[in-house]
């Protein structure tokens, strides 16, 4: 048995180029599919990476309590200064605790590739902003002074935005603003922010006194558990405490799952459409050797050899369809920026990201195609009666 369907397997295979069509419509079809499943699964990998890659285990994020994102919480200065005596902050060389205050408004820019236009985040940091995040490298420029009218930007801003380029100038709200530096956080959510003086922001907004959120670097990652216990023991803080890590992964959380929502779907409603042509594909294949593989019966070969073989013809094919559509997908998609709206309703800017994970999901969902695909032609092929020898 294992003789016999070693043969009608081998042959199956070698006699593929004599369908070429047939054959290369199943994998191009098998391919799409996987490219599209794969596309969608790269811009989520991708966000997620990004979004993930802003938090941090040792900065505790405090919000107002009930807040799911920066936009809608707010924070007293009363509240600030309850909270640069509370136990489990870090201290700079100079005594002060390292925390600082933020604030978040949308500023407007305009997308380079499409001309259309797109809201950024303009975050007002504290003194301390830049040590909260600990990749942060001005990469050009400088810092912006306390109390003028000057931005440094993320370095993904310049390259998806119009007019955010160092030395220009750029007018957000009712004031003009000079770039004077461009900084980089390695590739994580704030690349995609401007950043200026927490005081200026509140002036030129008119938010008073008052800010959205405060960060505060850490003794240890298990300090925030000694803040968090300071916090909901004090009546006058209505807050919750987040380690920055926490925080991102449930905002990164909506937007990829409603990729992902939205990839595997239409993913599947194409591979319904692979699987038709998987079938016709086979079906052509156990047609054109109808009178061999009676042949084949009348010489003593039984119909489970054909049945294997079939199959494993089918699979083939599949798999490398997958391959195909992995490897187009790779070349064209994995590392190229993209933009989408963030938590607060300004835009991301990431890349996307064709994971080996991602990959291997995808190939295994072609070869399940090619398995269904195949499966009732390859009944057939195992039910070839002897007289098919016969017929011409």
């Amino acid at each position: 048995m294992l003789k016999q369907t070693t043969a009608v397997t081998l042959l199956n295979l070698r006699s593929i180029p004599q369908r070429w069509g047939m054959s290369l419509a199943t994998v191009l079809s098998i391919a799409l599919v996987v490219g599209v499943l794969l596309g969608f699964m790269a811009m989520a990998s991708g966000f997620r990476a990004t979004v993930d890659g802003a938090g941090s285990d040792d900065v505790a994020i405090m919000l107002r309590g009930g807040a799911m994102a920066e936009m809608n919480s707010n924070i007293s200065r009363d509240e600030v200064r309850l909270l640069e005596v509370a136990p489990g902050i870090a201290a700079s060389p100079g005594g002060e605790p390292l925390i600082s205050s933020e604030l978040y408004v949308v500023a407007d820019g305009i997308r380079r590739a499409s001309q259309t236009p797109a809201n950024l985040a303009l975050r007002g940091l504290g003194l301390h902003g830049p040590d909260m995040r600990p990749q942060f490298d001005l990469v050009e420029g400088r810092m912006f002074q306390p109390g003028s009218a000057e931005l440094v930007v993320g370095e993904s801003v310049p390259r998806e935005f119009e007019g955010f380029a160092l030395g220009d100038s750029v007018r957000l709200g009712n004031n003009n603003w000079t770039i004077v530096g461009v900084f980089s956080t390695g590739g994580s959510v704030f690349d995609s922010e401007i950043w200026t003086d927490l005081g200026v922001v509140q002036n030129l907004y008119q938010r008073g006194s008052s800010v959205q959120t405060v960060r505060a670097r850490l003794t240890s990652p298990d300090a925030i558990e000694v803040l968090r216990e300071y916090v909901e023991n004090e009546p006058r803080l209505n807050l919750e405490v987040l380690s920055e890590r926490a925080y991102f992964a449930r905002s990164a959380g909506g937007t990829t799952n409603l990729i992902m929502f939205l990839g595997w779907p239409l993913a599947i409603a194409m591979a319904i459409g692979a699987l038709a042509g998987a079938w016709n594909a086979m079906y052509a294949s156990v047609d054109a050797r109808t009178r061999e593989l009676a042949t084949l019966r009348a010489i003593g070969f039984g119909g489970f050899p054909a049945f294997i073989a079939a199959m494993v013809e089918a699979i083939v094919l599949a798999f490398f369809g997958g391959l195909v559509g992995a490897v187009a997908t790779w070349i064209l998609f994995d590392g190229v920026s993209a933009s989408t709206l963030g938590s607060g309703f300004t835009q991301i800017v990431f890349a996307f990201a064709v994971t080996p994970e991602a990959v291997v999901q995808g190939v295994i969902l072609a070869m399940i195609v090619g398995f269904l695909g195949g499966f009732i032609p390859a009944l057939r092929a195992a039910r070839i009666p002897l007289l098919a020898v016969h017929n011409d």
